[in-house]
């Protein structure tokens, strides 16, 4: 169920938050300053490119959010049911940081880092016309990238995306749970069910808490994806690597963006209407079953 609930709120999520995204890609791509901020790089873009263009990607990232939501959500479950106490149900705070961890990591090798390096390929890309463009869509980048790269040209990028979304999801888990408790008395299991604005509240501020821990590996993973390997030497030859060049050329700053901080906590609070679904199946069938 929670698997499922986690399907539900990433199709909810890609639909509302695209446009985002495609902004967070060219400014993390931005080396030579062309865009001068969030507004004026979707302007950009809508002017050059069309308006379309803040969509490319779409059928990609929301089949990559269903999935990895559905993962996420189910594996969290799994690991937090061997992390619980036998005799109390109870879980301790490190049981949910491990249980979050595991997800992420689990999530990130398996689904997010072969469909982030093609999502990404296709929004660096500038135009509409697929006859100027290397690649023609989601199927035609990932055969691509394949044939010129080799198939681990899929996971370009694995190490930080690892780190991102491990970290990403031990917060996320733990502090939504926390907010859950501190703002609305509400436990896993116990089968209350919080009205669709508060499960957005505390989603929301739990995803404004993980940007901060995820911002530089979320930079560096963009980077290594973007990279394409045929000719020449690349750029960047690692995730330390990566972090040391862009922190000498760019600042420290650089290496947290003002997009993802914009992206992630709305995201969250939209893909937390899973509650709603894992709420009433509390309250309708779990209520007086053993944690």
């Amino acid at each position: 169920m929670k698997a499922f609930s986690g399907a539900i709120g990433g199709i909810a999520e890609a639909s509302c938050l695209q446009p985002i995204d495609v902004i967070k890609t060219r400014l993390q791509q931005d080396r030579s300053g062309t865009y001068k901020g969030v507004i004026h790089c979707g302007k950009s873009i809508a002017k050059t490119e069309g308006s379309l263009a803040l969509m490319k990607g779409l059928t990609l990232f929301a089949a990559h959010l269903t999935l990895k939501y559905a993962l996420r959500l189910g594996t969290n479950a799994t690991l937090q049911k061997a992390f619980k106490d036998c005799e109390t149900g109870a879980i301790s705070n490190r049981g949910r940081l491990l249980s979050g961890f595991g997800a992420g990591v689990l999530e990130a090798l398996v689904i997010v880092t072969p469909f982030e390096v093609v999502k990404i390929r296709l929004q660096q890309q500038r135009g509409l016309s697929p006859q100027l463009l290397k690649y023609k869509g989601p199927i035609h980048c990932g055969r691509m990238i394949i044939c010129e790269e080799g198939v681990l040209g899929l996971w370009a990028g694995a190490a930080p995306t690892v780190m991102r979304n491990g970290t990403n999801q031990a917060v996320m888990f733990t502090s939504k749970n926390a907010f859950d408790v501190i703002l609305w008395k509400k436990h896993e299991g116990d089968g209350k069910t919080l009205q669709p604005w508060q499960s957005m509240v505390s989603g929301f501020l739990a995803g404004t808490v993980s940007p901060i821990f995820t911002g530089p590996f979320d930079t560096v993973k963009t980077r290594l994806m973007a990279q394409s390997r045929p000719g020449g030497d690349m750029k960047y030859k690692g995730m330390v690597h990566a972090i040391r060049t862009i922190s000498a050329e760019e600042g420290l700053l650089a290496l947290w963006v003002l997009p993802r901080l914009m992206r992630i906590p709305p995201g969250q609070a939209i893909m937390w209407i899973a509650d709603q679904i894992i709420g009433f199946y509390e309250k309708t069938h779990l209520q007086n079953a053993p944690l």
